[in-house]
């Protein structure tokens, strides 16, 4: 795997998690008498000295099981919490929905984990549990879709908001041909990063150079495979002149690709986004796909387990300005509002995709 710099992504993302079916009951949690609220966590000064805790119990919470993009993020952070002698858990549900990872934060604070890593499939739904893991001591790291800032300690982004949606909306343009209608499909409609990317993307539309542009629509495949595929379908028979599918999500891009590369609209509606380049391969090298672009997806889990471990060892207590060492990633510093910024996406097409392999 290529890599730029410690900061820079090198490639691209996904995920595949064992699922185990937890409920929520009560029980006891690290410290049941502690109920003073998300903020307690952040009262101790960080000392970046102190040593890495070994033995800390790190449990990974992604979006889904089952999910490409998500087996490579969950894959890096297995390695990480390796490196620094933990114990690495995976849980999750089957689905994507809003309040289906609420049961798996109860559980974890009932096995009294050091660090809970989510991608929260809807912001603030996660929110009440997460809080009660922090009063019950155990640190939160979001990363790839965050929860509201107030529940969490730190959140591992990609890129940033702005960079991706930009990116977006320029490999729009381009593979649309500079004119033409245009859609999205997106994930969930609850979905932290597409939503904030979209959003993005929209703005930049309305500049004057994408003005020949026409967003029609913005479709929810919820990150399943047939649904998504189902979805690009109905977009085409909805608008038949359309130029361009967007979709920033590894599995609506891959859904598209498929449909599109089957049908004949294959070489006449563009499908880009971002995507894996394993799962791109063959849609890349068939022509139904240009460009589209990601970051490394198992860079991502790594750098939340790292932070994980750096708050639970009182390196860094999410404060802006705060440094860590992420492993073989290098230093990061953390941002506003505890953003930690792997870095930017890069961009995939013939002549580069066989230089990765993830």
């Amino acid at each position: 795997m290529l890599r730029r710099s410690p900061r820079t992504l090198l490639s691209v993302t996904s995920a595949a998690l064992l699922v185990v079916g937890l409920s929520a009951c009560g029980g006891t949690t690290k410290d049941s008498t502690d109920n003073s609220g998300s903020g307690s966590q952040a009262s101790a000064a960080a000392d970046p000295n102190a040593a890495t805790k070994e033995g800390l119990k790190i449990a990974f919470l992604p979006k889904q099981l089952n999910n490409p993009y998500s087996d490579v993020e969950v894959g890096g952070g297995k390695v990480a919490v390796g490196e620094v002698k933990g114990e690495y858990k995976l849980v999750g549900p089957n689905d994507a929905s809003a309040s289906s990872q609420v049961s798996y934060i109860n559980t974890l604070i009932q096995q009294q984990q050091d660090v809970i890593v989510v991608a929260a499939n809807d912001p603030n739904a996660v929110c009440p549990s997460l809080n009660q893991a922090r009063a019950a001591k155990i640190k939160v790291v979001t990363f790839d879709s965050d929860a509201s800032k107030d529940c969490r300690d730190a959140f591992i982004n990609q890129a940033t908001t702005q960079g991706i949606g930009e990116s977006l909306a320029k490999m729009a343009l381009e593979q649309a041909g500079g004119s033409g209608e245009i859609a999205v499909l997106s994930a969930t409609p609850n979905a932290t990063n597409q939503n904030a990317w979209i959003e993005v993307m929209k703005t930049e539309l309305a500049k004057p150079e994408y003005s020949k542009l026409k967003l029609v629509k913005v479709a929810y495949g919820n990150d399943d495979d047939q649904k998504s595929f189902q979805e690009a379908q109905g977009l085409l028979q909805s608008y038949p002149n359309l130029k361009a599918i967007v979709a920033p999500t590894t599995v609506g891009i891959a859904a598209a690709a498929r449909y599109i590369g089957s049908s004949s609209y294959k070489g006449k509606v563009a499908v880009t986004g971002l995507g894996l380049p394993n799962q791109m391969r063959e849609y890349v090298k068939n022509g139904t796909v240009k460009k589209f672009a990601l970051w490394n997806p198992a860079d991502i889990g790594y750098l939340a387990a790292y932070a994980g471990a750096a708050l639970a060892s009182g390196q860094i207590t999410g404060a802006e300005g705060e440094k860590f060492k992420a492993g073989k990633l290098g230093e990061y510093t953390i941002g506003k509002d505890g953003e930690i910024v792997l870095g930017p996406p890069t961009e995939f097409t013939a002549e580069n995709i066989d230089q990765f392999n993830f």
